[in-house]
Parts: C-alpha cells; structure tokens; sequence
C-alpha cells in the first residue's frame, strides 16, 4: 500500500500506542535524527499549502509505526503547528475570525466522519483519487489567476449554498487521511468563500485545526496514537509554520499562489508515482 513502507516491518515491536518512544528511537536511531528536518518541512508546507503529511507518515511507518498509528499520530504536529500558525496569523491581524464560524461546524463534523472511516483506508485507490484532484486543481489555477490573486480590499463574492457541503467534504476527507487537506481548504476558501489567498491561508489554519483536534480525539479512543513520537515531531512542526507565516505575510499573494502550484505539481507525481515526498 502506498503508506506502507517496503522491507521495513510496521509493528512496534512491543510499544503500545501512546507508549515510550523508545522501542522506535532503538532500532532507527538514523532516522529520528531526521525528525527535526521533516517535522520543520511538514509544518511549512503545511502551513504554507498543504501537503506535508507526505512528508511525516512515510516517516512515522519507517520508524515503526502501523499504518493506523502513522495517521493518528501525524495529528498531533498538525495540530500544534496549526495553533501557532493560526496565532501568528491573529497577531499580524490577517485573520478573519467572524468569517469562520459557519465554515468550521460543517468541516468539524466532516472531520469526525473522517476519521471514524479511516480505518477502513483504501490506499492505492485514494493515491489516485487525491492525485487526479490536485491535478483538476492545477488546471483551474492557470485557468482563472485571477482569482487567486485578487487584492485584499475588493469585496468578497461568498456563495453560501456552496460553502456547506463543500466544506462538510472536505472535512471528511482531512479527517480521512490528512494529506493534502490544506490545498483543498485553499481552493475552498477562495472559488467558494471569495477570500483572497493571504486571508483564506489563515482561515484555513483555523480550519485544520478545528477538525484536527476533532479527528485526534477520534484518534485517541482507538489507541492510535504514539504521544512521545507524536511531540517531538509536532515541535518542528510549529517552528515550520511559524516561518512559513512570516513569509507568507512578507511576500504577499503571488508567492502563496506559486508555492501552491509548485506543491500540488509534486504532490501528484508523488502520489502517482509512489514516490515518497
């Protein structure tokens, strides 16, 4: 399966989940030491576009982790780097905190929806599914720039008709796996919503996070979650999406939008390739 690690067993080799981690540092003393890289990586991307679970769950699977476990504890860096996202974001004042009630109810509940499914994972299916939507995705940025790169005064177009199912879906989906969520809540928030995409970069964080913590509880009932492992990653996680905020705030719409493209292009060779990013 496409989270499964080749050669490399996927137990714990007797650690439970939420247990010390030191039956995974033991055996793979190498790749912890490239936690701090990939948890900074995953944080920046993620907080930048989305898709920096594909850096953390190979990982999590190579160190040990079942695939099941790998999801759950990947939960736990998303949701502390999406509290320091969405906290830089509020103190530079670009957050829309009003706008977000009504979208975050609908992805909450989908997130829960989500993660309830996820034990029933199709992963070689799913690879395509979310592959062939980031391209559709591509195809629909180079078609309407515009409106992604609209300017932060103009009014807001909303289509709230829209807004509820899409944003129900999406939370399933985030609650489902994780990967990738960000890029759709960014087109969410943008063709749906009307936000720009410096305002709808931290609405977005608002989002994840909701269903995040929704998804971890989930998560957490089953036993799937690996806490020690967990907090370390979510560590780097947040100093990630600190400066991704930073940049994202300096460098305005067009580099957002061109780090998207630029994510989302390597994020579907990656899932149709099997290629680990």
């Amino acid at each position: 399966m496409w989270l499964e690690s080749r050669g490399v067993a996927t137990t714990l080799r007797g650690a439970a989940p939420g247990g010390p981690l030191s039956p995974v540092s033991d055996s793979n003393l190498w790749l912890l030491a490239a936690v701090p890289i990939t948890g900074f990586a995953a944080g920046f991307v993620n907080t930048l576009a989305g898709s920096g679970s594909l850096i953390t769950v190979p990982i999590l699977i190579l160190l040990g982790l079942p695939a099941n476990v790998a999801n759950g504890t990947n939960r736990v860096g998303v949701t502390f780097q999406s509290i320091v996202a969405v906290a830089t974001f509020r103190r530079h004042g670009v957050l829309d905190a009003a706008g977000a009630w009504r979208l975050l109810v609908p992805a909450v509940l989908g997130g829960i929806v989500g993660a309830r499914l996820a034990v029933d994972l199709d992963e070689a299916l799913l690879r395509r599914v979310i592959g062939g939507l980031m391209l559709a995705l591509l195809v629909v940025m180079f078609v309407r720039p515009e409106r992604w790169l609209a300017d932060a005064s103009a009014p807001r177009r909303a289509r709230p008709w829209l807004e509820i199912p899409v944003f129900f879906a999406i939370g399933v989906y985030g609650g489902f796996i994780q990967i990738g969520v960000g890029i759709f809540l960014m087109a969410g928030l943008v063709l749906c919503s009307g936000y720009n995409l410096v305002t709808a970069n931290a609405l977005k964080n608002v989002i994840v996070l909701a269903f995040t913590l929704a998804a971890l509880l989930v998560f957490v009932v089953g036993g799937q979650v690996l806490w020690g492992l967990g907090l370390v990653v979510a560590v780097f996680q947040g100093a990630g999406a600190w400066f991704a905020v930073r940049l994202t705030l300096r460098r305005g719409a067009r580099f957002v939008r061109g780090a998207i493209i630029v994510i989302v292009l390597l994020s579907a060779v990656a899932l149709f390739s099997g290629l680990r990013a």
